[in-house]
């Protein structure tokens, strides 16, 4: 292995523990059915990265209400009760994150799917986001993962070689567009096992 010089760490879901599942509960429908109706025709993923790449929030809002005007309590509150989808820091990953940084080994990067001005939220909520050497985050550069040219904007911002980077994220699609560019990766499901390939790299 390629000597790690550079670690890259996904935000949601890796540091901070985000679901719309924190307001969209068992109880919020009459049905689960009507719940996964609702994830997966009208506020989809895939809509929602849409407002990650930079599309406004209101926008997207006031159109899918055009377009599923029953529904419109539920869209409204995917965004209007948005900080009550955040369940906080992912503490033990905040830890290691913080043996990294005091080891003075490495350099740290962020690199987010986020909407901008909802970013902007977690940066106030959440102190150890200011511990990074930098953030990508997508609302800003209006490109998002697991598109290429999103790494590449970290890559060649920071002067990062793909080579001696590891980059972390919970979820797979991102994790194998970064190692198509090169990119070591662990796919994160929880601290306990990033701890392990650490220890395994040798990393900490």
């Amino acid at each position: 292995m390629n000597k790690i010089t550079t670690i890259i760490f996904d935000l949601g879901g890796v540091l901070i523990d985000w679901n719309p599942k924190y307001v969209f509960t068992d109880t919020y429908f009459k049905s689960e059915e009507k719940r996964e109706y609702f994830f997966n025709h009208i506020c989809t993923s895939d809509w929602n990265e849409e407002q990650d790449a930079g599309r406004s929030i209101v926008e997207a809002t006031e159109e899918l209400i055009q377009h599923f005007p029953d529904w419109e309590k539920a869209i409204r509150d995917f965004y209007g009760r948005w900080t009550d989808m955040l369940g906080g820091p992912i503490n033990g990953t905040v830890e290691l994150f913080r043996q990294l940084k005091e080891s003075g080994k490495y350099k740290i990067y962020a690199l987010t799917n986020w909407q901008v001005g909802l970013f902007d939220i977690a940066l106030v909520r959440y102190n150890f986001l200011h511990w990074f050497d930098g953030r990508v985050v997508s609302g800003e550069e209006k490109t998002r993962k697991p598109f290429f040219e999103f790494y590449n904007i970290l890559l060649n911002r920071y002067n990062v070689k793909a080579e001696e980077a590891l980059f972390i994220d919970d979820n797979l699609r991102n994790v194998k567009a970064a190692e198509e560019l090169g990119i070591k990766s662990i796919h994160f499901q929880l601290p306990e096992q990033l701890l392990e390939n650490f220890r395994r790299d040798k990393l900490l």
